[in-house]
């Protein structure tokens, strides 16, 4: 593993060499918008890539640990260069791996032929193999803004990336090339950003997710207000940036990628958990399944990727057990055949609807700061049909290396700020409370 010191002085080094090309002054903030594939269920964005540029489609992956695009077939740019191995690229990704490479040679490869380095691009959608992927630097651009409206497009040079075959494309969004890494790495889009402004821009990035295709959400790079506007009045601004709520992100120290450096820590975003809770009712659980084992099992993360929340089996059942009970009993319901991917599911009968969705229990993840986050019916629902719904959380068996996986469903119409310096996460309850989603962002 590269020291904290080696690489701070690596990326000093590498603010130079990133430097924008659009603009003379540097940017307060960036933007990506997001959508929902109604296909596959998986969020996309995309951004201009290469020499000339070409806009990429990229699945959205919060705990990636880079970006990784398909390059063996419609990938070509006069400024594409391969990572070569000891270089400052390679070891800002962590990647001491040549194709060939003398022993003994790290930090600086020795090969006379200059072999490129490489890294593990994976498909976290379907979960398969990784794969070896060049490592590769080429020119990419944003959307800047000021914290109010957007400004000019910023180039940034040198970008680090994975090159991957088409074969991991495998189960992604028709037309997508590749996946965006926004997780907790050297080479994740949110800490390069930083690096390439000189850490003018913090380290620091919101996700809105929205609940519905054809509409935008967004990413925000980044120290910035988030403007919205409200369903009854387009015209008026809402700033939400003093509404979050705090809790400590913490680090797994085992990655939880398929193929990992020795000492690696998980890209992902964990949170630390102390309880879940129905109608304010505690879900009985084994507390040693919310933290970590020596292998690095256990813990709750935060996924972008999976499109409902996985719970460990006894979790699952203890969880559903009380929910049955609330839902049954206070709602007057019964419960109707499962319907794929769901086990449990309701009729919805005289079920009524509120701004935050289908009235059911509400779900609470408790922290152990004495935080909670408090979803309702639009998150914990899903509504198959008129008159059926189903409870949107999976059961993932008892050989999960994850205990609680909180999903994408979960995560919709509520705007997440992670702060990598500060290692919080700020989070705010359901935006539709307030009238507003996360399609209502001021671009």
């Amino acid at each position: 593993m590269v020291s904290s010191n080696f690489l701070t002085m690596l990326f000093l080094f590498l603010s130079l060499s990133f430097a924008p090309t659009q603009q003379s002054s540097k940017p307060k903030a960036l933007l990506l918008s997001v959508t929902k594939d109604p296909s596959t269920l998986q969020y996309l964005t995309h951004f201009n890539l290469g020499t000339p540029f070409v806009q990429k489609s990229l699945v959205v992956d919060l705990g990636g640990r880079y970006l990784w695009i398909e390059c063996t077939k419609d990938y070509k740019s006069s400024t594409h260069k391969s990572g070569i191995c000891g270089s400052a690229a390679c070891l800002v990704a962590n990647s001491d791996n040549c194709t060939v490479c003398l022993s003994g040679s790290r930090p600086k490869c020795l090969d006379k032929h200059r072999r490129p380095c490489y890294i593990y691009p994976e498909n976290t959608v379907d979960n398969g193999p990784a794969q070896f992927g060049n490592l590769s630097l080429d020119r990419i651009s944003l959307q800047s803004t000021d914290g109010i409206t957007s400004g000019p497009f910023v180039t940034i040079n040198k970008f680090i990336f994975a090159c991957a075959t088409d074969k991991l494309l495998m189960n992604l969004a028709k037309g997508v090339k590749g996946m965006l890494g926004l997780g907790r790495h050297p080479a994740g889009l949110s800490i390069q950003l930083s690096s390439a402004f000189g850490g003018s821009l913090r380290r620091i990035f919101a996700v809105c997710l929205p609940s519905q295709s054809k509409t935008n959400g967004v990413i925000v790079f980044g120290d910035s207000n988030y403007l919205f506007y409200p369903d009854y009045n387009t015209s008026k601004t809402i700033n939400l940036s003093s509404i979050f709520t705090y809790t400590r992100l913490v680090v797994n120290p085992v990655s939880t990628s398929k193929i990992y450096e020795t000492g690696e820590a998980s890209a992902d975003y964990f949170v630390d958990l102390q309880s879940v809770m129905v109608n304010n009712k505690i879900v009985p659980i084994n507390s040693s399944l919310l933290t970590f084992n020596e292998w690095g099992f256990g813990g709750t993360k935060l996924s972008t990727v999976n499109p409902y929340s996985v719970l460990e089996a006894s979790i699952y059942s203890a969880f559903v057990k009380l929910f049955d009970d609330e839902i049954i009993a206070t709602r007057n319901i019964s419960k109707v055949a499962a319907v794929e991917p769901f086990a449990e599911c309701y009729s919805i009968g005289q079920v009524g609807v509120a701004l935050t969705g289908l009235d059911a229990p509400s779900i609470r993840f408790v922290f152990k700061d004495n935080t909670f986050w408090e979803l309702h019916g639009a998150n914990s629902m899903v509504q198959i049909s008129r008159d059926v719904m189903c409870l949107g959380f999976l059961d993932g068996g008892n050989q999960v290396t994850i205990s609680i996986v909180i999903g994408a469903h979960q995560l919709q119409d509520h705007l997440l700020q992670f702060d990598l310096d500060a290692s919080k996460l700020g989070f705010t309850s359901s935006l539709l409370s307030r009238g507003i989603k996360c399609s209502n962002f001021k671009f």
